[in-house]
């Protein structure tokens, strides 16, 4: 196993169209990604799982990557930081490596951006050592991503991969309604995604397995997509 496969990598930019070129790539060399533009969505996501490294723009629309780093840092000590900046001012580079890992200057070359990150991963997460994460939670769901396990209400819910997959997706992002075309990209990993009904199917496996435990969780959004209630 290398030091970065299957770690989780916090992307943090508010350009989408950088964004999707970063998490495109990211996920071709065996990253999991989460993606949030605002500081207020990447603070949400870091609590609900503790991702191994952050990619963070230092300007966004609601306050400094910079001061959004220190945050994630007191909060978890061993995130590795990496920021990303359109400036390369030498005072903004020092203040940034001073409780960063390193920084990357735009416009970036992609496959340094994977260099980058793989070897601050490398320094800050062993390469035998599968990393230790909390359980992810939402209401009285909590899946274990250690033995991949679900329970709802402290009962087990036996779900197969995809469905595991599929509500783990969910549950990262919280409340929010996430586009049908997104789940066919992060849980199917369909590069263009067409009309299909697999997603209709899974979240229909998944309500009648999890409804039986409780009131109904998962919620439609007509013509959108799906969120937890």
């Amino acid at each position: 196993m290398t030091a970065h496969e299957g770690a989780t990598v916090l992307v943090v930019e508010d350009e989408p169209s950088i964004a999707d070129v970063l998490t495109i790539a990211l996920r071709y060399h065996r990253f999991e990604v989460m993606t949030a533009g605002t500081v207020r969505q990447a603070l949400a996501m870091a609590e609900r799982t503790r991702p191994d490294a952050a990619l963070l723009d230092v300007m966004l629309p609601d306050g400094d990557g910079r001061a959004l780093g220190r945050e994630l840092r007191v909060k978890q000590p061993d995130l590795a930081l990496v920021f990303l900046t359109a400036r390369d001012a030498p005072t903004e580079i020092v203040g940034a490596l001073s409780f960063g890992d390193d920084y990357i200057t735009k416009p970036f070359n992609i496959d340094e951006v994977i260099a980058r990150i793989t070897a601050v991963l490398r320094r800050t997460r062993p390469a035998d050592v599968l990393p230790e994460r909390p359980p992810l939670r939402y209401g009285d769901l909590e899946l274990d991503e250690t033995t991949y396990s679900v329970h709802r209400a402290g009962r087990t819910v036996e779900l197969t991969p995809t469905e595991y997959a599929l509500l783990r997706f969910l549950v990262r992002n919280g409340g929010r309604i996430v586009p049908k075309e997104q789940l066919l990209r992060h849980v199917w990993q369909y590069e263009h995604p067409a009309e299909s009904t697999v997603v209709e199917t899974y979240i229909s496996y998944l309500r009648r397995k999890l409804d039986a435990l409780g009131a109904p969780v998962i919620t439609t959004r007509r013509g959108v997509g799906y969120g937890l209630a």
